[in-house]
């Protein structure tokens, strides 16, 4: 069994990445997002979290979330949208994969993948840097040619708030973290 050591700070802000099982490319589908977005609000009232930045690909979203100054188990609120989704939409969204007998013997479905991706926020430039990359992303990934221009996103928040010029990210990339587990 791996060992993971993750690193649990109260109060911090962290990035995360959590990918579909086998990249599937459920999750802008209409049931995905409504699905989604109520488990993220059914664990924020027992576990409040803020969302700072979010974006939603096909098959996985990056977001940045900041926990209480009491309160470090990140773990504990990814771990229970992702059940909570499955529990509640699983089978609306009939994905019909096997489910392999190591799943079947953790009672795992094949929505999701077993791991995420977490980095500690360190200071405001690496908050921005992964705002950024969250931001851009889309682009990255050749779903849309401007970021303002996918649709399922926080981009439009931080236009709106000013923290964003409008077109941001039109000239130049922005400089964005490379040691993000994405591709």
């Amino acid at each position: 069994m791996s060992n993971y050591r993750r690193p649990y700070l109260a109060g911090a802000s962290y990035f995360f990445t959590q990918v579909t099982h086998q990249r599937q490319g459920w999750l802008c589908t209409e049931l995905a997002r409504i699905a989604l977005r109520e488990a993220m609000e059914n664990v924020r009232e027992k576990y409040p979290f803020s969302i700072d930045a979010f974006v939603l690909l096909p098959d996985h979203f990056h977001c940045l979330l900041t926990l209480p100054r009491n309160d470090h188990d990140f773990s504990v609120r990814l771990r229970l949208i992702k059940t909570y989704l499955t529990k509640n939409y699983g089978e609306q969204l009939d994905l019909n994969l096997e489910v392999s007998q190591s799943r079947q013997k953790r009672k795992e479905r094949t929505l999701w993948q077993r791991r995420f991706w977490e980095h500690l926020i360190r200071n405001e430039q690496d908050f921005a840097q992964h705002c950024d990359y969250i931001h851009y992303n889309p682009v990255k990934h050749k779903l849309c040619l401007f970021p303002e221009d996918w649709e399922f996103s926080t981009i439009h928040r931080f236009i709106a708030q000013g923290i964003y010029p409008l077109h941001w990210g039109r000239d130049k990339t922005p400089e964005i973290p490379t040691a993000i587990w994405d591709d």
